[in-house]
């Protein structure tokens, strides 16, 4: 007869019951009649006692297990629900649920024993059970705290930079005041640097306190900071900076998000959505970017809203206000009044920089469409430009308003193989949002604020010829494209008054210069070149390679004295890096 039909331990019970009988029974036919059989009657108690001790053991067994179904069915249900490839506002996966699992397992006792005994086991209601992948998959860099998922990132690089005109600067080009006119013994030094600072190192927190709800919380950081003690002497002692700092809250069912802390300003362009850490960012190695290119970090609350699935958003940001502003060689200019506009940082602020005096932050609004070929975006800025002048006695604020708007586009020429970019924003006081950063504004006859007409505009081909390789070409230009300037006295105010002296901008003068160059830029244009090719990548990592050219251009208003001086760089950068999350 097939032992399958009888419980392992029924089967035992019944052998240990046979041996005891068969040895009563023996051993009585040598004994008297009434003993044998109070002695049998006496072992068959014990046994029954022992058999039903194991029903109870084996009936509370089987309650455990049926317990330890139940919770696990739970479990398992509750991870197949928040394990679906659902995606939040932000169009990232939502991150799964913690379970009483290994991270990124889930507990599944469905059949019983048929389960393949692949992967490792939890305990559930005192049980050992083996447990199954469940849900997204861990991606490379990332792993499971308690309720949230943390995403590391970040790279090292070893950098080189040669420029034909010495800027004294570091990955980080000065394509503005740093390109030097003829006058300065710069103009006719070459400039070499080796760096690693633009080493980063990033982390994304993600929670979801339910199957709609995403919180994340982002940092990012390198080591262009300065600190009192930094130098290139020996130890090359520079320190960390803060560059992204924010959380984000979103809602997958109203399509929606709110972000606050340091970011991308909402004014840089999208690869799709307005959408944090999809920022259409340019491949430069220089971390200047490219003249043209509009962009900010900067602390901001924004809130978007998307439509028909994030085809559409609409978003409005309140982002950290800073006004550059010029004050000519003669002074602001105000009928002996004196203008406050910046003040130099005291306590936590840079006490060897200055801060303007704002009183609203920049204003920024966006909408985007990715119909299903190419991505566009159109967007607007306001800015609250505010000034004191004083006389002995009494004085006025003046608040002005400035700002601008623009577009922008991606359009995939051949579907993952060559991309057309084009991106512009025109305006008043928009200086400090592109990468040449020029002035913002000067000052008016009364001392207010005096905004400098502008625009800003780049376009860029983004080719994958081979999967490992990436080839880049953009052309960008910043330019104010008038004069913002007014006489008083016989002299010149404002910002390029035909009144200033460029007389010493093309002769060489070693140490402090006795002929003026005021050489106020009136534009900024470079075409740069570049590439990076990935020679090893996989599970452990991407190692890459990349080399770019640029030449830069910088030119300046006309004086009556000196004519427009212009002046030019070309640079050279080489990188290698390593990313082992990517």
């Amino acid at each position: 007869m097939s032992t399958r039909l009888f419980p392992k331990g029924s089967l035992l019970a019944a052998t240990a019951l046979t041996g005891i009988l068969c040895g009563g029974i023996t051993q009585a036919r040598a004994e008297d009649p009434s003993a044998q059989i109070g002695s049998i009657e006496k072992q068959i108690r014990a046994l029954q006692g022992q058999l039903n001790s194991m029903k109870h053991s084996l009936t509370k067994r089987d309650a455990d297990i049926r317990a330890a179904r139940a919770e696990a069915a739970a479990a398992n249900r509750q991870a197949m629900a928040m394990g679906e490839r659902r995606t939040n506002g932000l169009g990232e996966p939502l991150a799964p649920q913690p379970l009483s699992a290994p991270p990124g397992y889930r507990v599944d006792v469905a059949g019983a024993g048929t389960i393949p005994k692949y992967g490792p086991y939890v305990y559930v209601g005192g049980v050992p059970t083996p447990v199954l992948y469940a849900g997204p998959k861990l991606k490379q860099g990332q792993f499971q705290v308690g309720g949230v998922r943390v995403t590391l990132g970040g790279f090292i690089a070893a950098e080189s930079i040669f420029r034909s005109r010495n800027q004294t600067a570091d990955i980080s080009s000065n394509f503005n005041t740093g390109i030097p006119f003829k006058s300065s013994p710069n103009y006719h030094t070459p400039e070499f640097r080796e760096t690693a600072r633009q080493s980063r190192i990033s982390m994304l927190v993600e929670g979801n306190p339910d199957s709609v709800t995403n919180l994340a919380a982002y940092f990012e950081t390198d080591f262009q900071g300065a600190g009192s003690s930094s130098n290139s002497n020996q130890s090359n002692s520079y320190v960390l900076r803060e560059r992204q700092i924010y959380a984000t809250y979103s809602r997958k069912d109203l399509d929606f998000y709110v972000l606050g802390g340091q970011s991308w300003s909402m004014l840089t362009m999208s690869k799709m959505g307005i959408t944090p850490r999809q920022e259409d960012i340019p491949l430069t190695i220089d971390a200047s970017y490219v003249p043209g290119f509009v962009w900010a970090r900067q602390v901001g609350l924004r809130f978007v809203k998307g439509f028909d699935h994030d085809r559409f958003d609409l978003g409005l940001s309140f982002e950290e206000p800073e006004v550059n502003y010029y004050t000519g060689p003669n002074g602001a200019g105000t009928l002996g009044g004196t203008v406050t506009s910046s003040n130099a940082g005291v306590g936590v602020l840079n006490p060897s920089t200055t801060y303007s005096t704002d009183v609203a932050p920049d204003v920024v609004i966006k909408g985007t469409a990715d119909p299903g070929w190419g991505h566009y975006e159109a967007f607007g800025i306001a800015r609250f430009m505010h000034d004191r002048t004083s006389i002995v006695g009494s004085g006025n604020n003046h608040t002005t308003l400035a700002g601008g708007g623009g577009a922008g586009m991606i359009l995939p020429l051949i579907k993952g193989k060559l991309d057309f970019q084009a991106s512009g924003l025109i305006g008043e006081g928009i200086g400090r949002y592109g990468a040449a950063g020029l002035n913002d504004a000067s000052f008016s006859a009364t001392g207010a604020p005096l905004p400098l007409p502008e625009v800003i505009a780049l376009i860029g081909l983004v080719g994958h010829p081979m999967k490992k390789l990436d080839l880049y070409g953009y052309l960008g230009t910043e330019q104010i494209t008038h004069t913002k300037a007014f006489t008083e006295g016989g002299k010149g105010y404002g910002y390029g008054s035909p009144l200033y002296s460029n007389a010493g901008c093309n002769i060489e003068q070693p140490g402090t210069p006795t002929i003026t160059c005021t050489g106020n830029t009136s534009g900024v244009t470079q075409g740069t070149v570049g590439a990076w090719w990935r020679f090893v990548q996989g599970d452990y990592g991407t190692m890459q390679a990349g080399a770019q050219y640029s030449y830069t251009r910088r030119t300046s208003f006309a004086s009556t004295k000196g004519g427009s001086p212009s002046t030019n760089d070309n640079m050279l950068f080489f990188s290698f890096r390593y990313l082992p999350f990517q």
